[in-house]
């Protein structure tokens, strides 16, 4: 019968001469994978679900339930049905078991365009605890009727049986088989794709490959952290680097090389005693890995807690979080992210996560753990903190009611990250930022291109940098083509890829949100059952006949157009106005700036000055009241102390390579320069 689903735990020596044959065969269970299967199986294919865990939804179900979802307005078909089952989840009251619907709704700041009143209003949710995540994708794939099988990993040596471009079979570790018209790989690793023969990368393209300008490496100068030490015991280098600081800087900017943003855990908590299960300090507690943290926090001010916009409270200083956020989702729980420098995301120990066996993996999965929880208990008892902070941290524990066969603790790591195919077409920041698109497109994606930080590393003279990600919006949904989710022809005939599409490592920072992962698993599924009705292979499936089907099951495939982004040149900048002609022609007069024409069009309203560039200037106009001034630290305060900016919050987050700044925002700290320079 369809609307039973079957929940088989493989572990069994039973299982290894076992033969499961389907239509198609998803392996992942995460967000992506689900919704393939739920697609595939409503079209009547004989469909099998495997997942590594013993629980469906990969990162919304494990942590993340404050929805990075760019534009809600792009989001249609089994992710859109997700969000709005997950609503009707929190439409009963029983699911309420620590807060009151109203309260909550109430309080809900507006989110990602997302508030109370517009949540009932479109009656979807994007902010929810794991346990509705995961109660949603468990009906949905037992109404679909789907065979789900928990607990089985891909033999990585031996488990692919290919008959020329054409997967025969896979096969687990336990030794059993599927076999299957149509696979698809909705991991975050993309292991059967890598097993299948399938081309793909790991790290970043060189800048030059693409023609872009997020990719390779990115080097941030001058030194974001010039009063704190990179050494064990401060200011001497025979004492050994802090951990996970590398000992040089990586290869020139734009360059190709293989390291992978950081990862971390979206750790839900709660300050609910009832539902309270406390922080233990873990066996393999080491008081230096939270080092630079202590070190960066002594140099704040006013570090206590506070409130935040989107968070029942927050652990605050002059300067940001405090290694983690408290981002509020129902029932007094959090989706606590990586919250400042030197928190969660646990730089370098991504890098050989992508490619790693299973014991790589189990090993830097429980180190990351122990970090994360190792970091929790630093906030609540390591004595150099205000005794304020640390009380407000021990109100916060892991949820009892949740994920319970994991010790209360996700069972995913955010693998933000990993191989990414390289197919007929890949995805590139041209994309996005308004280049040519893709006509055969079957999701939009709409978020920032987002990346999270790298490396941290020592310059020559000792100083402390950190290789930033970056984080840049302003463009219109774009289309992901087909293409980008099934391989070359020759490499496979009967595979499709979810997570590690094809998609170079700047555009990739939109694609990999959690409700494009779903959009792209309903487009895989429906392929998959267009290539299974026909006897096609997947390069073959017609785009007229796979877009129909997914119009009518309500994908959203076309946004709003608007111009294209242009770092160098806005779309439609005003004339200059007489005023800032002559402040301009007044950081030119002071050797601020060698040419007046970036600053005449873009710092003014309504358009945006580059991050990098704007540090640059911050940096000479201090340089011009006090030369000794080093790093953009003391940038800012020379600047401050001579009034022509009033606080450092928005320049220390903005003022960044990858970022940008609102050009009235630049233009107000250019006239006060300049006011002050002509006096």
């Amino acid at each position: 019968m369809r609307s039973i689903v079957l929940f088989v735990f493989c572990c069994l020596p039973s299982f290894a001469a076992e033969l499961t044959t389907v239509d198609v065969c998803i392996y992942g269970g995460t967000s992506g994978g689900v919704i393939a299967a739920v697609e595939a199986a409503r079209l009547g294919k004989k469909t099998v679900l495997i997942e590594s865990t013993q629980r469906l939804g990969g990162m919304s179900s494990g942590g993340l339930g404050m929805t990075d979802n760019g534009s809600t307005e792009t989001i249609g078909g089994l992710s859109r049905e997700f969000y709005q089952r997950v609503y009707q989840f929190y439409r009963k009251p029983e699911n309420w078991r620590f807060q009151k619907r109203e309260d909550y709704l109430s309080w809900l700041p507006k989110i990602w365009g997302v508030d109370g009143p517009r949540m009932e209003e479109i009656q979807a949710q994007f902010l929810f605890e794991p346990r509705a995540a995961k109660a949603v994708y468990d009906d949905m794939v037992r109404e679909a009727g789907a065979q789900v099988v928990f607990g089985e990993r891909l033999d990585l040596k031996n488990g692919v049986v290919k008959d020329g471009a054409k997967i025969k079979t896979i096969r687990m570790e336990s030794g059993r088989e599927f076999a299957a018209k149509v696979f698809i790989d909705a991991s975050y690793e993309g292991d059967l794709m890598a097993k299948a023969g399938v081309k793909y990368i790991v790290g970043r393209e060189a800048n030059a490959q693409y023609g872009e300008t997020l990719n390779g490496t990115f080097p941030f100068t001058p030194a974001p952290f010039p009063k704190i030490s990179p050494y064990v015991v401060p200011g001497d280098p025979t004492s050994g680097l802090l951990p996970r600081v590398e000992p040089k800087p990586p290869a020139p900017k734009g360059s190709a090389d293989h390291r992978v943003q950081a990862y971390n855990f979206r750790v839900c908590l709660t300050d609910i005693e009832d539902n309270r299960v406390p922080i233990e300090k873990p066996a393999s507690y080491n008081p230096l890995d939270y080092e630079l943290l202590a070190r960066h926090i002594a140099n704040m001010k006013n570090v206590k807690p506070g409130p935040r916009k989107h968070a029942a409270v927050g652990l605050r200083g002059n300067g940001g979080d405090l290694g983690i956020n408290f981002e509020l989702v129902p029932n007094r729980k959090t989706d606590s992210n990586c919250g400042s420098e030197f928190g969660t995301d646990m730089f370098g120990a991504s890098y050989g996560w992508p490619e790693g066996d299973y014991a790589t993996r189990d090993k830097l999965f429980q180190l990351h753990k122990d970090y994360t929880l190792g970091l929790l208990w630093f906030l609540g008892h390591d004595e150099r903190l205000p005794a304020e902070v640390r009380t407000e941290m021990q109100r916060w524990g892991l949820p009892k009611d949740d994920f319970a066969d994991t010790g209360h603790f996700p069972h995913q790591l955010y693998v933000r990250e990993a191989r990414r195919m390289i197919s007929d077409y890949v995805i590139t920041e041209h994309d996005a930022k308004g280049g040519p698109r893709a006509e055969d497109g079957v999701a939009l994606a709409s978020y920032p291109l987002d990346s999270h930080g790298v490396t941290l590393y020592v310059d020559e003279a000792g100083l402390l940098h950190r290789e930033r990600g970056f984080y840049v919006g302003g463009f219109s949904a774009f289309p992901i083509s087909y293409r980008s989710l099934r391989p070359k022809a020759g490499e496979c005939s009967n595979l499709l890829v979810v997570s590690c599409l094809s998609s170079s490592h700047a555009a990739y920072g939109s694609v990999r949100m959690e409700p494009v992962f779903m959009m792209v698993g309903h487009a895989a599924g429906a392929a998959a059952s267009i290539a299974v009705d026909q006897n096609l292979t997947v390069q073959d499936v017609p785009y007229s006949a796979l877009r129909e089907r997914l119009v009518a099951e309500k994908q959203i495939l076309e946004g709003k157009a608007r111009p294209p982004v242009s770092e160098s040149k806005p779309a439609a900048s005003m004339p200059p106005n007489e005023q800032i002609i002559a402040d301009v022609k007044t950081l030119a007069d002071k050797k601020i700036v060698e040419s007046g024409d970036y600053w005449l069009s873009h710092a003014q309203k309504g358009q945006s000055c580059d991050g990098a560039q704007v540090a640059s200037l911050l940096l000479k106009m201090a340089k011009n009241f006090d030369s000794s001034v080093q790093g953009t630290d003391d940038a800012l305060k020379v600047l401050m102390a001579h009034k022509v900016l009033a606080s450092p919050t928005y320049w220390n987050e903005r003022a960044t390579p990858g970022r940008t700044c609102g050009g009235d925002n630049v233009r107000a700290i250019i006239r006060n320069f300049a006011r002050l320079a002509s006096k």
